[in-house]
């Protein structure tokens, strides 16, 4: 029987994974346990590949015995006992999702029980005339025919043949000019009621029969209106097949009824309307209440209602809708042209408008500014346009929504673009058409959907005057306004409280975690390793499951530190649920709100893997042996710079930047410092740098990608400063297993020229393609040089298995005799770059390019190690080591004249950096910032977008973008040095810089 000591907790006793010094751990549940240390230190080796992993491999063990026929092979966590261990469930920062399919709407399960809310309770409208389309139910019924007056006489009548219900095909509205034209009276009656809503009775055999049963059931009589349809109308006893003479059946304006009650209206009729509302359901499927008018009075219209599914205004039936129609997945919901996708392979409008800041009068539309369209065409659109009293002189993402639809859909008398292209696609069997038109192809919004996604009828159904695509198009915080006043019917809440609920917890979980300035509809591809994370937690906390074991990978990535709190606040309520957290972590802010503390250290790789510190925050604090015990305490910190670079003559202005939540935004960077883009998650950082700067710098430089981005923005001067501009991003440096670090810095070519030349390997005839991976000849041909082989399992992930050819080494046996200093090349491949930089002390040509991966924070990081296992962090670190190397090998020229060249060359770089802190724990945030200034010593300029604020404190320049994120955001708060955001009011980044600096200068002091 275990105790209660090792119940309330995960006894980890001699972990050995990777680096790990056989540490002993215990980790209290139900609590919030926070791993740090320096990169490289052992946190991921003992949260991931020893908690994490064994929890994973105890659960495959209780799977079938297919599943475990593997069960040998996967890899056991190296480690002598381990008790108390939860399910697991790891929460990585790596975007692993490719679909285009999926949203952070369908990836939080929002979607679904949207889905649901819609086919519940929401409002179906016509996709002909508008008009509501309902059951109409009885007590409705009741109350709006006793709402006549007093008194009033009315006839009861439903049809004496039951019409047959046609339900409206799959498709979008039919435009009036195709609608089915009327028939004739002189066309037979059989075929005539195929083609008019309301039946016409002959005297067939079914009818005869139908007459019958209604005579066998107590109905004797029927009516039909008057000719001038005024009055009465006829009523006719059918006792006898003569008494039927006096009606004509043959008229299609006046269908044949069968009169249920007659009855003047009054509080005391209320029973025999319901009763005859209920024969009429049960008879035909609806009922017609007909009032009849005294002498005198004028004819009113009859109240007619139905039992089916159908407009309320011109009788058109539809389908009840169902959860599956409002599926982009499912070819029951999805738009039928781009089966759910949003776009479509047609004429692209930012190929046919490239230059949104042009006017129609400057050539906005580019096919008609071609010599063979400009004449006939581009004159005929200013007289459309001038009729339509569109102006000429404005830029054209000035023109309204309407203006922009009428330009590329024109109407009967001008065919717009639409009708331009139209045209020509008849003319395409002519080579230069085709060449033509294949200029302004690309993937555009579906002209269906308009790249909601959806077909008609899903979009077709409203709540609150708004359908789920347009819900879907709100941010975070739109959606939770909109679901949060959204009032529904006491028995709409009946139905859908519960969904509601559901709903409204997961956007709010949303916003809690920071995401409140994504859209739903957003393309979970589009989303950072952070976001993701974030996402799955928010979802995490949505399914409220218990006794679980949550390991989360750095969940603070890409979070401003006003929305720290907001993330911390997430991971205690799933604690408080009853789970266990283990966080690697380098925040400080997280650091500090967790329940327990892990510090393992004091270095990295094989420096690494001891357990320094255990305890509370507190107790960490004061231990004289935990690093990450003397930043918090303040012990240890990175000083702010004595003396900051002034900005100088040179500099990027961009003005009139335009897209996404950018309104017209103009911004300054110096050259020759470092200069940092802030503000909160979603202010438009990335939108700014990425996708105007860096795009209209490419286009400037002669380097183009895509199209032109010209429409962006409206002016770019500084770019004759520049000779190049460098994106060190956070995507992958390779994608397959044979990719890694030291292929990538090009020092592999080296070590494999070391390894040729050895003199065993020259009696082989061995050359340095030998010991190349990626190419056949010395590596393994089963595996093909990857070390691993994929396993594809039944309803579970696949697993990589280690090669059983090669034991995971990658090359043939003849190739791993070759030795250097006692070590074949798989040894060298498995030492970390400290390791290497010690074993090929003599060889500078290595050494000079594995130390710049050392000096960004990699000296933990395994020669060998497979990209596809790198954070993105990690991978953008990699980056700057190979532009520092670059960098380092052109100013080292050998004459003066050629050392000045390459430095002038060198200080025409501008590199743009996107959250480099990313991983770094406060010890290697120092060695970056000094990897920094070797760039700027070497006339380099730095752009970094970051959150961390011992980057920003350290800055020449900062530009906060914001004040809030999406449409509160958008707009540059504040520029200049750091001290100078801090006295900014409005700055959210000023606020929590300013006790920083307040705190560095206060150190400062007190050293004096």
């Amino acid at each position: 029987m275990p105790t209660a000591t090792q119940i309330d907790k995960i006894t980890i006793r001699g972990a050995r994974t990777h680096n790990l010094k056989s540490i002993d751990v215990d980790i209290p549940h139900n609590a919030l346990t926070v791993v740090s240390g320096v990169s490289g230190s052992g946190k991921s080796s003992l949260a991931f590949d020893t908690v994490y992993a064994e929890g994973q491999r105890r659960y495959v063990e209780s799977l079938s015995a297919y599943a475990r026929q593997f069960l040998e092979r996967i890899e056991k966590p190296d480690v002598d006992h381990m008790d108390g261990l939860a399910p697991a469930i790891a929460i990585k920062q790596k975007n692993q999702t490719r679909n285009p399919r999926s949203t952070v709407a369908t990836a939080t399960e929002i979607y679904d029980y949207m889905r649901l809310l819609y086919a519940r309770c929401g409002t179906v409208t016509c996709l002909h005339c508008g008009g509501t389309v309902r059951h109409d139910t009885v007590d409705e019924i009741v109350t709006r025919v006793l709402a006549q007056p007093e008194g009033t006489r009315v006839y009861a009548l439903f049809p004496a043949v039951r019409r047959e219900v046609m339900l409206e095909p799959l498709q979008g509205p039919v435009p009036d000019a195709e609608a089915p034209a009327p028939v004739p009276k002189k066309t037979a009656a059989k075929k005539a009621t195929k083609k008019t809503a309301a039946p016409i009775v002959d005297l067939s055999e079914p009818v005869k029969e139908r007459l019958t049963e209604l005579r066998r059931r107590g109905y004797n009589r029927l009516w039909q209106a008057s000719e001038d349809n005024n009055g009465p109308g006829h009523i006719v006893e059918f006792s006898t097949p003569e008494s039927l003479l006096e009606l004509n059946f043959n008229d299609p304006a006046r269908p044949i009824f069968v009169l249920a009650d007659r009855l003047a209206l009054s509080a005391e009729s209320r029973s025999r309307i319901v009763d005859a509302i209920e024969t009429g359901y049960r008879e035909a499927g609806e009922i017609v209440f007909r009032v009849i008018p005294r002498d005198g009075e004028a004819v009113t219209s009859p109240l007619r209602f139905s039992a089916a599914f159908e407009c309320s205004t011109c009788h058109r039936a539809y389908r009840e809708p169902e959860p599956r129609l409002f599926s982009f997945n499912n070819p029951y919901g999805a738009c039928p042209r781009c089966q759910g996708f949003g776009n479509t392979i047609d004429f692209d409008p930012g190929l046919i408008i490239p230059d949104r800041t042009r006017t129609l009068d400057e050539g906005a539309i580019d096919p008609w500014t071609k010599p063979k369209y400009r004449s006939p065409w581009h004159a005929n659109m200013r007289a459309a346009a001038k009729a339509a009293k569109i102006p000429l002189d404005v830029p054209w993402y000035d023109l309204t929504e309407a203006q922009q639809n009428f330009l590329f859909d024109g109407n009967a008398a001008w065919p717009g673009i639409r009708g331009f292209f139209a045209e020509l696609e008849r003319k395409k069997y002519k080579l230069h058409v085709r060449v033509f038109l294949s200029k302004y192809r690309g993937y555009a919004t579906c002209p269906d959907c308009r790249g909601q996604r959806l077909r008609a009828e899903a979009r077709a159904v409203l709540l609150n005057g708004k359908n789920i695509c347009e819900v879907c198009a709100f941010t975070i915080t739109a959606a939770q306004e909109f679901m949060d006043a959204l009032t529904l019917s006491p028995a709409q809440m009946e139905i859908a409280a519960k969904v509601l609920e559901e709903v409204r917890q997961r956007i709010s979980f949303l916003h809690e975690v920071g995401l409140d300035y994504l859209t739903l509809d957003r393309l979970s591809s589009t989303l950072s390793g952070g976001e993701s994370q974030r996402i799955q937690l928010a979802t995490s906390l949505g399914s409220r499951l218990v006794g679980a074991l949550y390991v989360l990978d750095e969940p603070s990535i890409g979070l401003h530190s006003r929305d720290t709190a907001k993330l911390v606040r997430i991971m205690e309520s799933l604690r408080d649920l009853g789970n266990t957290i283990l966080v690697v972590e380098h925040d400080p802010d997280v650091i500090r709100a967790a329940d327990y503390l892990l510090d393992l250290g004091p270095g990295a790789g094989e420096l690494g893997g001891k357990l320094l510190a255990a305890g509370t925050v507190d107790e960490v604090r004061e231990n004289p042996e935990s690093i990450t015990g003397k930043y918090l305490s303040g012990r240890l910190s990175i000083p702010v710079p004595k003396h900051r670079r002034e900005p100088g003559r040179e500099k990027l202005v961009l003005k009139g930047a335009r897209i996404h939540n950018l309104r017209g935004v103009d911004i300054e960077i110096p050259l020759g410092l470092l200069c940092c883009v802030t503000g909160v998650s979603g202010s438009g950082k990335s939108t700014i740098v990425h996708q105007v700067l860096y795009r209209a710098l490419m286009q400037a430089l002669g380097q183009t990608e895509g199209a032109d981005p010209a429409h962006l923005y409206r002016e770019l001067s500084g770019t004759p400063h520049l000779n190049d501009v460098i994106l060190v991003d956070q995507s992958p440096i390779g994608r397959t297993p044979r990719s890694n670090p030291v292929t990538y810095i090009k020092a592999f070519d080296d070590i494999r020229t070391l390894f040729a030349a050895q003199p065993d390997a020259k009696r082989k005839n061995l050359t340095a393609g030998h010991f190349s991976f990626n190419v056949p000849g010395g590596r393994c041909d089963v595996c093909e040089g990857d070390g691993t082989v994929t396993v594809e399992m039944q309803f579970l992930a696949d697993v990589e298995l280690p090669c059983e050819e090669c034991n995971g080494t990658r090359y043939k046996a003849g190739i791993l005799d070759i030795k250097y200093k006692g070590k074949n090349i798989h040894d060298v491949l498995c030492m970390t770059v400290r390791e290497a930089l010690s074993y090929f002390a003599g060889i500078p040509k290595i050494v000079d390019k594995l130390a710049v991966l050392d000096e960004v924070g990699l000296g933990y990081v395994r020669l060998g190690q497979s990209a596809t296992t790198l954070s993105g962090g990690e991978a953008q670190r990699v980056k700057l080591a190979q532009h520092l190397a670059s960098a380092r090998s052109g100013s080292s020229g050998g004459a003066g004249g050629l050392r000045g060249e390459a430095k002038r060359i060198a200080s025409r770089v501008l590199y743009i950096l996107d959250e480099p802190t990313t991983g770094l724990h406060f010890e290697d945030v120092a060695k970056l910032l000094a990897a920094f200034r070797k760039l700027i010593d070497g006339g380099g300029s730095l752009l970094v977008i970051e959150h961390n604020l011992d980057i920003i404190k350290s800055a020449d320049w900062v530009i906060d973008m914001g004040p809030e994120g999406g449409s509160g955001g958008g707009t540059v708060v504040a520029a200049g040095p750091p001290e100078l955001i801090a006295k900014t009011p409005n700055s959210y980044t000023g606020q929590w810089l300013a006790p920083v600096l307040a705190a560095a200068k206060q150190s400062s002091t007190a050293s004096k």
